[in-house]
């Protein structure tokens, strides 16, 4: 499962409201290659349900992850931040042994 903080559903729905997306569009949580630890993440909005795609709901927020990434984000928090530090989504992920500064790639 993929959980969203309460930051996170803050944003994303900011975010829906500010495009103009209706409840079709889910967010797409993924993981491609690249970055300076190997591996990136990746999000997006998308209406799009393809038949591997797990699916899952948490406060209010639709995520879609295909079957791929998944293997990669089984058990990530998605979360928010708008602090000093940085502003922007990052994952808590259990499964990434190590994480790049920026915190937006990582390895397993």
């Amino acid at each position: 499962m993929i959980t969203v903080s309460d930051k996170a559903q803050e944003k994303v729905a900011a975010l829906r409201a500010d495009a103009g997306l209706t409840d079709a569009f889910r967010l797409r949580a993924s993981v491609a290659g690249g970055g300076c630890s190997g591996l990136s993440y990746k999000l997006d909005f998308d209406d799009e349900v393809k038949p591997m795609d797990q699916e899952f709901e948490d406060k209010g927020v639709r995520v879609v992850v295909d079957m791929k990434s998944f293997l990669y984000l089984a058990g990530t928090e998605l979360d928010f931040s708008d602090g000093l530090n940085g502003k922007g989504f990052f994952f808590n992920n259990p499964n990434a042994s190590r994480t790049c500064g920026c915190g937006e790639s990582f390895s397993v």
